[in-house]
């Protein structure tokens, strides 16, 4: 399929929800890039668009004033078509703000060609916790979860519950890497130990009984899977197939969330421990969202915190538009990544929080146990909260980070 095909097809994905007429002001476009047909479908993909939908809806039912479109593509996982992309929509199809981009490498790749175009990648699902370190970057700001965020909250506290020592099945790209030599850190000082990792073929493996056997074999007590997705769900699923959990063995996922778990169903997945910043389920102003988005989501579909963040980053820079004026906006993404930093974010999916200099929003995030048939009562009943991090602690220190952008 060519390139301009591609295109043609990701735009038609998701329609423009506000057209401008002939005399109304140039429209504020924000393009959503994701995985459309790949292993990350489920958990950035169709629903990252719909929730980032949401968030302009919302937007231009109180400013009607203000024209905004949305449209969205598949990046394929792949950095050269991510890049192709964005190119393309920068210079032709006049797009202001590209989110979403759940693939590090694509994410890290797509830093330059938004620097050059003077645009704004707020990053909501990719994972790599670089991009607010040596690739941080003026023109972006990296919400929902990262890396550290995840490391920080799985691997210390189940070091500490007992889980010693450690085996990680690693996807091999960016994202797999970085994950398990964050998580290492934080065992290594929580008085762990990793006994060794196996590295899988990504994208494209679906059989992981060898590196599952080969895990299970190293004896430790937690096996961390350093994937997420479709491949997240076949490896727990397989897992329990071949009893590995039967011997007090801990499953963890370093990037679960609640739609993997709902795909497996708890009868595979209970027991799984997983880190999220978003719970539908956690409070009014969660319940609030979801109920919202509930209409147009898919039967039995809950969104994770990469969706929520797609709602609530879109939703902070429309703010920004609107106090900013949509010319001003439309000028220039350091300029909009400046205002965006200095004004507070508040949003019912993460409440209260702010982005520090380095690009990184804050705010808590949780450590859930998923739970067993037994215990769930309605559908998306499907975690026990186990601790929470306050959001000062959630993410890396700026001073750790290596980012240029942060005062020495």
């Amino acid at each position: 399929m060519s390139m301009t095909r591609r295109l043609l097809l990701g735009a038609a994905a998701a329609a423009p929800l506000h057209r401008a007429h002939a005399a109304s002001p140039e429209p504020i476009r924000i393009g959503v890039l994701t995985d459309l047909s790949g292993p990350y479908r489920d958990v950035t993909g169709p629903t990252s668009v719909l929730c980032a939908r949401q968030a302009v809806a919302e937007f231009t039912a109180a400013n009607p004033s203000i024209p905004v479109e949305l449209i969205a593509a598949d990046h394929q996982n792949k950095p050269d078509v991510a890049v192709g992309i964005a190119r393309q929509w920068f210079d032709r199809g006049g797009v202001d703000v590209i989110t979403d981009v759940g693939n590090s490498a694509a994410a890290i790749a797509l830093n330059a060609v938004v620097e050059e175009k003077d645009r704004v990648h707020l990053n909501t699902a990719a994972g790599t916790s670089e991009l607010t370190g040596r690739h941080c970057s003026p023109n972006l700001i990296h919400w929902s979860y990262d890396t550290w965020c995840l490391a920080h909250s799985t691997g210390t506290a189940l070091t500490k519950a007992g889980g010693e020592t450690w085996f990680f099945v690693v996807a091999d790209y960016t994202f797999g890497h970085s994950i398990r030599r964050d998580t290492t850190q934080f065992i290594t000082e929580a008085g762990g130990k990793v006994l060794g990792a196996v590295v899988y073929p990504f994208p494209g493996t679906t059989d992981f009984s060898a590196y599952l056997l080969q895990a299970q074999a190293s004896g430790a007590r937690v096996i961390g899977f350093a994937n997420a997705g479709d491949d997240l769900v076949n490896c727990v699923k397989q897992a329990q197939e071949f009893g590995i959990t039967r011997n007090g063995t801990r499953l963890a996922a370093m990037v679960g969330a609640i739609t993997g778990v709902v795909a497996m169903g708890l009868q595979a997945s209970q027991g799984l421990v997983l880190t999220e910043t978003f719970y539908w389920d956690m409070n009014e102003r969660t319940r609030s969202f979801y109920g919202r988005v509930k209409p147009a989501l898919p039967a039995g579909v809950f969104p994770n915190n990469v969706h929520a963040g797609a709602y609530a980053a879109v939703r902070h820079y429309l703010k920004n538009v609107r106090a900013m004026g949509p010319a001003a906006a439309k000028a220039s993404g350091r300029a909009m990544v400046a205002a965006m930093k200095a004004m507070p974010t508040d949003d019912d999916c993460f409440g209260p929080g702010l982005i520090r200099p380095d690009g990184r929003k804050i705010h808590p995030a949780y450590l859930f146990q998923a739970k067993t048939p037994a215990e769930s009562h309605y559908p998306g009943d499907v975690f026990t909260l186990l601790a929470t991090t306050p959001a000062e602690k959630a993410f890396r220190p700026m001073s750790e980070g290596g980012c240029p952008l942060v005062p020495a």
